[in-house]
Protein backbone atom coordinates (compact mmCIF):
# COMPACT_ATOMS: atom_id res chain seq x y z
CA UNK A 1 0.00 0.00 0.00
CA UNK A 2 1.35 3.64 -0.78
CA UNK A 3 2.25 6.09 1.65
CA UNK A 4 -0.15 8.35 0.07
CA UNK A 5 -2.98 5.36 0.88
CA UNK A 6 -1.98 4.76 4.39
CA UNK A 7 -1.63 8.48 5.55
CA UNK A 8 -5.60 9.09 5.79
CA UNK A 9 -6.09 6.24 7.43
CA UNK A 10 -3.97 6.83 10.04
CA UNK A 11 -5.25 7.43 13.74
CA UNK A 12 -4.45 8.62 16.62
CA UNK A 13 -6.51 8.55 19.97
CA UNK A 14 -8.50 11.06 21.02
CA UNK A 15 -8.71 13.01 18.42
CA UNK A 16 -4.62 13.64 18.17
CA UNK A 17 -3.39 14.84 14.81
CA UNK A 18 -0.50 15.86 12.83
CA UNK A 19 -0.32 19.54 12.51
CA UNK A 20 0.18 20.71 9.04
CA UNK A 21 3.17 23.76 9.23
CA UNK A 22 2.27 25.15 5.90
CA UNK A 23 -1.33 26.23 7.02
CA UNK A 24 0.37 27.77 10.46
CA UNK A 25 3.06 29.26 8.16
CA UNK A 26 0.22 30.92 6.41
CA UNK A 27 -1.92 32.04 9.37
CA UNK A 28 1.25 33.35 11.57
CA UNK A 29 4.43 33.99 8.70
CA UNK A 30 6.16 36.19 11.29
CA UNK A 31 6.07 33.41 13.81
CA UNK A 32 6.16 29.94 12.67
CA UNK A 33 8.89 29.46 10.60
CA UNK A 34 9.22 26.06 8.38
CA UNK A 35 11.72 24.95 6.04
CA UNK A 36 11.35 25.72 2.84
CA UNK A 37 9.61 23.47 -0.29
CA UNK A 38 13.33 22.90 -1.70
CA UNK A 39 14.88 21.98 1.25
CA UNK A 40 11.67 19.35 2.35
CA UNK A 41 12.24 18.10 -1.84
CA UNK A 42 15.83 16.83 -0.48
CA UNK A 43 14.74 15.05 2.91
CA UNK A 44 15.53 11.01 2.49
CA UNK A 45 16.06 8.21 4.12
CA UNK A 46 18.04 8.26 7.77
CA UNK A 47 17.13 12.20 8.12
CA UNK A 48 15.24 13.67 11.16
CA UNK A 49 12.62 15.44 10.71
CA UNK A 50 10.29 17.51 13.23
CA UNK A 51 6.42 17.01 13.93
CA UNK A 52 4.32 18.26 15.84
CA UNK A 53 0.73 16.19 17.26
CA UNK A 54 -1.95 17.93 18.63
CA UNK A 55 -5.83 17.43 19.64
CA UNK A 56 -8.57 20.29 19.59
CA UNK A 57 -10.46 18.20 22.41
CA UNK A 58 -8.16 19.40 25.02
CA UNK A 59 -7.70 23.03 26.26
CA UNK A 60 -5.23 25.08 28.57
CA UNK A 61 -5.79 23.94 31.84
CA UNK A 62 -6.38 26.19 34.75
CA UNK A 63 -3.31 26.03 36.40
CA UNK A 64 -0.85 26.43 33.10
CA UNK A 65 0.42 29.94 32.41
CA UNK A 66 -1.64 32.63 30.90
CA UNK A 67 0.05 33.14 27.69
CA UNK A 68 2.14 30.29 26.54
CA UNK A 69 4.95 30.68 24.23
CA UNK A 70 5.68 28.35 21.12
CA UNK A 71 8.98 26.35 21.26
CA UNK A 72 8.97 26.53 17.66
CA UNK A 73 8.06 29.86 16.59
CA UNK A 74 8.41 31.76 20.36
CA UNK A 75 5.04 33.37 19.39
CA UNK A 76 1.79 33.13 21.79
CA UNK A 77 0.01 29.79 21.78
CA UNK A 78 -3.57 29.00 22.56
CA UNK A 79 -2.19 26.36 24.70
CA UNK A 80 1.63 24.95 25.49
CA UNK A 81 3.28 22.54 23.21
CA UNK A 82 5.67 20.10 24.41
CA UNK A 83 8.62 20.05 22.71
CA UNK A 84 11.74 17.41 22.32
CA UNK A 85 15.47 19.44 21.40
CA UNK A 86 16.93 16.61 19.87
CA UNK A 87 16.39 13.10 19.08
CA UNK A 88 17.04 10.17 21.36
CA UNK A 89 18.87 8.31 19.28
CA UNK A 90 21.46 11.57 18.87
CA UNK A 91 21.22 12.82 22.45
CA UNK A 92 20.92 10.74 25.86
CA UNK A 93 17.96 12.19 27.31
CA UNK A 94 17.04 12.98 30.76
CA UNK A 95 14.33 10.95 32.32
CA UNK A 96 10.68 12.67 31.84
CA UNK A 97 8.50 13.11 34.56
CA UNK A 98 5.74 15.31 33.21
CA UNK A 99 1.68 14.14 33.92
CA UNK A 100 -0.57 13.97 30.90
CA UNK A 101 -2.56 16.96 30.14
CA UNK A 102 -3.27 17.11 26.42
CA UNK A 103 -0.88 19.56 24.77
CA UNK A 104 0.43 19.49 21.72
CA UNK A 105 3.71 17.46 21.16
CA UNK A 106 7.00 18.42 18.57
CA UNK A 107 9.11 15.55 18.50
CA UNK A 108 11.37 14.10 15.97
CA UNK A 109 11.26 11.27 13.83
CA UNK A 110 14.20 9.38 11.59
CA UNK A 111 12.54 8.82 8.03
CA UNK A 112 12.63 5.11 6.63
CA UNK A 113 11.00 5.41 3.59
CA UNK A 114 9.88 8.50 1.27
CA UNK A 115 7.76 8.69 -1.91
CA UNK A 116 6.89 11.63 -3.84
CA UNK A 117 5.50 14.11 -0.52
CA UNK A 118 5.14 11.32 1.62
CA UNK A 119 7.22 9.86 4.45
CA UNK A 120 6.89 6.94 6.81
CA UNK A 121 9.60 7.50 9.82
CA UNK A 122 10.20 5.92 13.53
CA UNK A 123 9.32 8.21 16.13
CA UNK A 124 12.69 9.27 18.01
CA UNK A 125 11.84 10.86 21.24
CA UNK A 126 9.94 9.49 24.42
CA UNK A 127 6.77 11.34 24.05
CA UNK A 128 5.13 12.90 27.03
CA UNK A 129 1.76 12.64 26.21
CA UNK A 130 2.03 8.59 24.89
CA UNK A 131 -1.34 7.92 27.23
CA UNK A 132 -3.25 10.34 25.55
CA UNK A 133 -2.44 9.96 21.87
CA UNK A 134 -0.72 6.62 21.63
CA UNK A 135 2.20 7.59 20.04
CA UNK A 136 5.38 6.13 21.30
CA UNK A 137 9.21 6.14 20.75
CA UNK A 138 10.06 3.29 18.13
CA UNK A 139 6.33 3.78 16.35
CA UNK A 140 6.12 3.95 12.55
CA UNK A 141 4.25 7.40 11.36
CA UNK A 142 3.62 7.97 7.85
CA UNK A 143 3.17 11.69 7.30
CA UNK A 144 3.30 14.20 4.26
CA UNK A 145 6.26 16.81 3.49
CA UNK A 146 3.66 19.44 4.56
CA UNK A 147 3.90 18.09 8.47
CA UNK A 148 7.47 18.73 8.42
CA UNK A 149 8.46 21.83 11.23
CA UNK A 150 12.28 21.58 10.63
CA UNK A 151 14.59 19.43 9.20
CA UNK A 152 17.32 18.15 12.02
CA UNK A 153 20.74 20.70 11.12
CA UNK A 154 22.89 17.44 11.28
CA UNK A 155 21.64 17.02 7.68
CA UNK A 156 21.80 20.30 5.88
CA UNK A 157 25.07 20.39 4.26
CA UNK A 158 24.54 17.17 2.78
CA UNK A 159 21.10 18.66 1.69
CA UNK A 160 22.53 21.43 -0.07
CA UNK A 161 25.61 19.38 -1.39
CA UNK A 162 23.00 17.02 -3.38
CA UNK A 163 21.33 20.28 -5.04
CA UNK A 164 20.61 21.48 -8.98
CA UNK A 165 21.27 25.11 -9.38
CA UNK A 166 18.16 25.51 -9.62
CA UNK A 167 17.06 24.36 -5.96
CA UNK A 168 20.27 26.62 -4.99
CA UNK A 169 19.20 29.85 -6.69
CA UNK A 170 15.75 29.27 -4.94
CA UNK A 171 17.08 28.49 -1.38
CA UNK A 172 19.72 31.57 -1.65
CA UNK A 173 16.79 33.39 -2.22
CA UNK A 174 14.70 32.34 0.50
CA UNK A 175 17.36 32.24 3.13
CA UNK A 176 18.24 36.49 1.79
CA UNK A 177 14.05 36.85 3.05
CA UNK A 178 15.11 35.73 6.72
Amino acid sequence: MSLSSRLPEQRFANGYELVDGVLMHQQKPEHFRIPHPVLKKHVSERHYVELRIDSPRFSVHPDAPEQCECPSCHGEASKPILSHDQPASLVPLAAQDVPSRGWGEDFWVQVCQCEEGYFKGVVDNPLYESRLHELSLGDEIVFHSDHILAVHPTHRQEMVMGMDEDDLRQLVQWLGTL
